[in-house]
């Protein structure tokens, strides 16, 4: 397991995701949202994603697209998703830098 996946699962157990479009846009419609910012699955659909970036921009919410596959992800946090919301800035952060660090796939 990669160190961007380890750290989503870590995010996962502290309860800091929110998983799922509906989900996500829910959050975000909220005037106060918690949400850091935003991670894709590099397979996720083009249509899905640019959904995604266009809810984030009325928040002005960061979205970052992992190297990580659906199924990737699926076997960290335990549900087949391609948009996932971080809510705590560290945590974000974290995912984020080794996400564009991290040579392993």
């Amino acid at each position: 397991m990669n160190n961007t996946l380890s750290t989503l699962g870590l995010c996962k157990r502290a309860g800091k995701l929110i998983c799922g479009f509906d989900a996500v846009d829910a959050e975000l419609k909220k005037e106060k949202t918690a949400v850091c910012g935003v991670l894709t699955a590099s397979d996720l659909s083009e249509k899905s994603k640019k959904e995604v970036r266009f809810i984030c921009a009325k928040k002005d919410i960061a979205v970052t697209e992992l190297a990580e596959t659906l199924d990737e992800i699926k076997s960290v946090i335990g549900k087949r998703t391609g948009i996932i919301a971080v809510l705590d800035q560290g945590l974000y952060r974290s995912v984020i830098n080794k996400s564009h660090t991290s040579g392993e796939r």
